[in-house]
């Protein structure tokens, strides 16, 4: 692979993704470690993306108040957002993640909706609270800066002792063998801890997701009850999710 093709690839998951893993890389593209480093440098030193330890993260999300135009998918992103307003009704506790497709999500709310959000997302909090009448619960702890998200033993702790009515979370990646995936270890233990305490799992993905796969699970794929996509839910892609048992919408 040439290195303009390499990094074109690089770019491409970091925007869809938000953070990727050197390693990862390394492997999928088969080069060396040293190779993924200059190559990340270079893209950083360029502004492309934002080189840490271990990876890269995505300068559109990372950097906040992105407009439109910054966000990968916005418009596939938007559809989802205003399928998910649907299953929200007045009265709900409702668990949600972060991401740039639940930030849309708290936009488009309705402005009548009375409802309570609890979340550790730092950008999704702000939009909730820019909303005239839900309720917000922060879940703090520390915050994880690659994520903008609390991570640790007392945001699960906290997680545990709630019971929600829905758990809205925007994937990284789902397939029907290994369900919902995804690449930051801390992020997937308060995601485990939030399905676990919901009674119903919402799951938010562009379609370019379906069928892939990231190193660490989530959650088995029985576990999704609704999965919303920008595709309308009879497009062959989803059928197999239709089979697994999974509301498409």
């Amino acid at each position: 692979m040439l290195k303009r093709e390499r990094q074109a690839y690089i770019l491409h998951q970091v925007n869809l993704h938000n953070k990727v893993l050197s390693a990862d890389l390394s492997h999928h593209i088969n080069v060396s470690d040293d190779t993924i480093r200059r190559d990340l440098q270079e893209l950083a030193e360029s502004g492309k993306l934002i080189k840490v330890h271990g990876g890269a993260l995505s300068p559109s999300f990372h950097h906040g108040n992105q407009s439109s135009r910054e966000i990968y998918s916005y418009t596939q992103k938007k559809i989802i957002a205003q399928k998910a307003v649907s299953l929200v009704q007045d009265g709900m506790f409702i668990l949600t993640g972060g991401g740039t497709t639940i930030i849309e999500l708290a936009r488009v709310l309705p402005s009548q909706l009375h409802a309570t959000f609890i979340s550790g997302s730092i950008p999704a909090i702000y939009e909730y609270m820019n909303h005239p009448n839900i309720d917000v619960i922060v879940i703090g702890d520390k915050i994880s800066k690659n994520s903008k998200i609390t991570v640790g033993l007392e945001a699960i702790s906290r997680i545990r002792s709630l019971r929600a009515d829905l758990c809205i979370l925007g994937i990284n990646a789902i397939n029907l063998e290994n369900g919902v995936s995804d690449n930051d270890w801390e992020v997937v233990q308060i995601k485990k801890a939030m399905i676990e305490s919901s009674k119903k799992l919402v799951c938010l993905t562009i379609s370019e997701k379906i069928n892939s796969q990231q190193p660490i699970q989530v959650c088995d794929i029985q576990k999704i009850d609704t999965l919303i996509t920008e595709l309308p839910p009879d497009d062959p892609l989803l059928e197999p999710y239709i089979k697994a048992g999974i509301t498409v919408l």
